[in-house]
């Protein structure tokens, strides 16, 4: 068996050297909720749930990224998109509407401005992507120590399946993160880290997650005693489910090893006893009608139309009678919602072509509510009142 520590090639020898570079803990650093884990790498202490990044100048420079990611989305995207409407006007159409792209590439194409502010984006997201990794496999070691110390210990339970076949559609480096979800060691902790500049500084302490955990809807009878996370990512709405219902049993599902690893060792940080398992949310291994509820964020634009709908019957076969499913994405299908005009549709496909985002614009084109009335649901259009999701629709499983 190959050691652990030679996954990393050169890069592992700077392991040994871990203690030099992190230093010794401090004592006035905060405590997490629960008391420190053998092997625990939290140098720095924690701002309230989230652990600091170890080195200052890493935590600086992921500052510095966030505050051009702020820019980008904000003064430099209003004035990309005032030339993008602009240019559609003086062609004579018009920008309200959801032209095809054929119509509006020829006329953008060639504007340095609004292709400087996607380069803004696209880089600034390379940088912080490059500085994460080169951090975590700097000092591969510690990390892995660290993960390896919480692999079987609670409260909550991990599973991991080394020896599952990773399905190729699994292994896109989404939102250009190096190695992706599954190809990386350390894809939970760059993920983690990474999406709080996607977020811009505003999700520090989960606040995203712990919102939708508030207004998870509940089945009509009440009875909440098992709920399902399909695609958890780095387990942020899994632990917040976890502290909103603390006697159901919780579960966090996703394909990457890496990701459910991380998302368990975090829970153990946070003294949260939510459940992680590596498996396809098309496939989950749970029995039939085992949940009260299933749930998801921002993951069906992520796989491709027809897994997207596989997903949907694996939702309904493992709800029970009377169940609910809360499915948080974009919005699709023709005519729905808001936001549908010309800029929105040159946004999704920027996403598609150059955030690696593979299966946007054919996510896109799916009735996600004709299928969820296919498979059997009930759906509900409208989600909680409060939400800002751009799209929300509620499944019911009839009884």
């Amino acid at each position: 068996m190959i050691d652990r520590r030679t996954l990393f090639g050169a890069t592992a020898a700077v392991g040994s050297f871990v203690g030099g570079l992190f230093g010794s803990k401090s004592a006035s650093a905060s405590a997490a909720p629960m008391e420190m884990f053998k092997g625990d790498v939290e140098p720095r202490g924690t701002n309230q749930r989230l652990e600091r990044l170890p080195k200052l100048d890493l935590e600086s420079y992921d500052n510095f990224l966030t505050g051009l990611r702020i820019w980008s989305g904000s003064a430099s995207s209003k004035t990309s998109r005032s030339r993008f409407n602009k240019a559609i006007t003086d062609a004579g159409l018009d920008p309200r509407k959801d032209l095809p792209l054929e119509k509006i590439f020829p006329l953008v194409e060639n504007d340095t401005y609004i292709g400087t502010a996607a380069r803004l984006r696209t880089s600034g997201q390379q940088l912080m992507w490059s500085a994460l990794q080169k951090h975590f496999h700097e000092n591969a070691d510690a990390y892995l120590d660290e993960m390896e110390a919480t692999d079987t210990i609670g409260p909550g339970k991990l599973e991991l399946n080394p020896d599952m076949e990773i399905p190729s559609y699994t292994k896109h480096e989404i939102h250009i993160q190096p190695g992706g979800y599954v190809g990386d060691a350390f894809a939970g902790h760059i993920y983690h880290y990474g999406t709080n500049n996607f977020y811009r500084a505003e999700n520090y302490q989960d606040e995203i997650h712990r919102n939708i955990s508030s207004q998870m809807p509940t089945p009509k009878d009440g009875k909440v005693l098992r709920i399902l996370d399909m695609g958890c990512g780095s387990g942020q709405l899994t632990a917040a489910l976890k502290e909103r219902f603390p006697d159901a049993e919780v579960w966090g599902i996703d394909i990457g090893g890496p990701m459910v690893r991380y998302s368990h060792m975090r829970c153990i940080d946070l003294g949260v006893g939510a459940n992680f398992r590596q498996a396809l949310a098309e496939d989950t291994k749970f029995d039939d009608g085992y949940f009260d509820i299933v749930t998801s964020y921002i993951m069906h634009h992520e796989v491709p139309a027809h897994k997207s709908k596989e997903i949907i019957d694996e939702a309904f076969r493992v709800l029970r009678p009377g169940g609910v499913y809360f499915p948080l994405d974009f919005e699709t299908g023709a005519g729905r919602g808001r936001g549908k005009n010309a800029y929105s549709r040159f946004s999704s496909w920027r996403d598609h072509r150059w955030n690696e985002e593979v299966w946007r614009l054919e996510y896109g084109s799916v009735d996600f509510n004709g299928e969820m009335r296919k498979t059997g649901f009930e759906v509900v259009d409208e989600g909680p009142p409060g939400w800002r999701s751009r799209y929300n629709v509620l499944g019911t499983k009839p009884v």
